[in-house]
């Protein structure tokens, strides 16, 4: 049984034993998904890091490991395991059709015909979703512009972790809120 982990963040440079053993290398030919730095993340300074969102993302093509497990629901384990959340937080597609978790029907759609175009039997990811306007400095939508001002308003600690989360992120990660913050004078001297 072939079953896939996919990432875009920091599953890709963030080393956890516990978890990076149990998967062989990232591979770059994953499926195209909608993504952005859309979420405000507490466990680093209130940074945005990437997740799956279908208004605001944008299409990037993300990277998959095979996971070393046989078992569907241990590899699935280790991926909530890993990111700290619960199970309601983790999608899944089983190629048989016989189990499938998703916050978004897009992303899934793309997640299913990439499994079959690679004869993967089931594909596990992080299914967080955007917070940006409920936990924000700003308390509004997330835009651009009103993300660029929640980065300024952060202390020097969550500028910093903001500025490695960014830096670190892949290259195939090609959105407007890295473009922009990539631009900034003030950004680029965070670290």
């Amino acid at each position: 049984m072939k079953i896939a982990i996919l990432g875009w963040g920091s599953l890709l440079w963030d080393k956890r034993p516990e978890f990076d053993e149990q998967h062989e290398d990232w591979q770059p030919d994953g499926p195209f998904l909608k993504i952005e730095f859309s979420r405000v993340s507490k466990t680093r300074n209130d940074a945005l890091t990437l997740v799956l969102d279908a208004k605001n993302g944008t299409s990037c093509q993300v990277a998959y490991a095979l996971s070393k497990r046989k078992k569907p629901d241990d590899a699935i384990c280790d991926l909530r395991s890993r990111e700290g959340t619960i199970l309601k937080n983790i999608g899944y597609y089983f190629a048989d059709d016989s189990r499938k978790q998703s916050h978004e029907e897009e992303n899934l759609k793309s997640i299913q015909g990439w499994a079959i175009e690679k004869k993967i039997d089931v594909v596990a990811w992080a299914d967080l979703e955007s917070n940006f306007q409920e936990k924000s400095k700003c308390n509004k939508p997330f835009s651009v512009e009103n993300a660029l001002n929640h980065i300024q308003a952060l202390n020097s600690e969550g500028k910093a972790k903001a500025a490695e989360y960014v830096w670190r992120a892949p290259a195939f990660v090609n959105t407007p809120l890295r473009m922009a913050l990539e631009s900034q004078p003030w950004f680029r001297e965070c670290g």
